[in-house]
């Protein structure tokens, strides 16, 4: 992927294995995927556990137990 200087953009992740997954993929499996904004301006310091079926914020405890449906993330 190329960076794009200055500028945060969108990007497709699979809550499963954690990479970066196509527009069509994120489509086509929406409750395992998530869309997050990543570069300049994401500082990348708070860990936050969000739901990738409701994309939601949920408590550390829920993605230790449903580690397929949730994402940690630094925001």
């Amino acid at each position: 992927m190329a960076r794009l200087s200055g500028r945060s953009r969108s990007v497709n992740r699979s809550a499963k294995s954690g990479r970066f997954v196509s527009k069509a993929r994120a489509k086509s499996s929406p409750r395992t995927t998530v869309r997050e904004r990543v570069g300049k301006g994401t500082s990348n310091r708070t860990t936050v556990h969000r739901s990738t079926a409701t994309g939601r914020f949920v408590k550390a405890s829920t993605a230790v137990r449903h580690p397929a449906t949730t994402i940690t993330q630094k925001v």
